[in-house]
């Protein structure tokens, strides 16, 4: 970890698209930390973001490594590992984008490499920072069943991947940290429609402990919704994502009559959960924070992802036969 709590991190932001600059603008304003560089292999596209940010721009990661401390990867996420690898063999803390890397192997030889180096290495899942998500999280203790609707309409980016690694992943994640319990059963269907990945999809999860989870995952609808609903003993909680939104519903015992059902509306406003996530992770590579979503539950998260793409794949397959 980074001890001195007094000088300036010096970051880079790797990948200038459309998320990239978003990192870049969040870096530029902390007054803890220098931005120092941006990277992409577009030149222009690099030199456009790094004027809006007052910082270096350039071409090659290997340029740059002698002069940062921590770094954003925003890539595409077939390069995920091939970028952050040579972050980590240099000591640097890295925050990589989901999905973390393309497969469970090469998660594990970050994990293990970040380890070894004594680095942070945070795993970019946004939503952990909605205030509406952090609520439902705290307040879900036992749940016996969650239902989540991910839903957008279709948009020309991100398709390099599926609907299942782009989307469902958030909420994979989210599920995986309140279940807590071994995965025993997956069962998943799914279709490509507008692109040659999978666009819509949704996937049911048997956990060990009997809570069962339904996650439906869609790019291709006419409006949003980022919803996640857990029902356990005696309490209902739904987390509105978009609306940064909460509803729960406890069940108060009455002498003599049925149970009142006393609902709480919470309500948490504008946030900004980029610039939340930054903050945590410059708390970690300082040791003033845990690490709030470990390269291990980005990895765990992952293998459950590539488990639903297989199923879905299982189905597919036998459909066309």
């Amino acid at each position: 970890m980074t001890n001195s709590k007094n000088t300036k991190i010096k970051a880079a932001v790797i990948g200038t698209g459309y998320l990239g600059r978003f990192h870049a603008q969040k870096y530029a304003a902390m007054d803890d930390v220098d931005l120092v560089a941006v990277v992409d292999v577009d030149a222009d596209r690099a030199a456009a973001v790094a004027a809006e940010t007052g910082c270096a721009a350039c071409t090659d990661l290997k340029d740059i490594l002698p002069d940062i401390q921590v770094a954003s990867v925003v890539v595409p996420n077939i390069h995920h590992f091939e970028v952050a690898k040579p972050l980590l063999e240099a000591g640097i803390h890295t925050l990589l984008e989901k999905p973390l890397t393309n497969t469970v192997d090469e998660a594990d030889e970050l994990i293990a490499l970040a380890a070894d180096r004594d680095v942070v290495l945070q795993s970019g899942h946004l939503e952990r920072f909605n205030p509406a998500v952090r609520i439902l999280r705290e307040r879900t203790g036992k749940p016996l069943f969650i239902e989540a609707h991910r839903l957008s309409g279709f948009k020309n980016r991100a398709t390099d991947v599926d609907v299942v690694l782009d989307l469902m992943i958030h909420d994979i994640d989210i599920v995986l940290s309140v279940v807590k319990s071994p995965l025993e059963e997956i069962r998943a269907s799914g279709l490509p429609v507008l692109t040659s990945n999978l666009d819509i999809a949704n996937a049911r999860l048997t956990f060990k402990n009997g809570c069962t989870v339904n996650l439906t995952a869609s790019r291709i609808s006419l409006k949003d919704m980022r919803k996640i609903r857990v029902f356990q003993e005696g309490t209902y909680i739904s987390a509105d994502c978009a609306t940064r939104e909460n509803v729960i519903a406890t069940s108060t015992p009455v002498a003599g009559a049925e149970p009142r059902v006393v609902p709480e509306l919470i309500k948490h406003g504008e946030t900004d959960n980029l610039r939340e996530e930054l903050l945590s992770f410059i708390k970690a590579v300082k040791g003033e924070h845990p690490v709030e979503v470990t390269g291990q539950e980005g990895r765990d998260a992952l293998a459950v992802a590539i488990e639903i793409n297989e199923a879905i794949a299982e189905q597919l397959g036998r459909r066309s036969t």
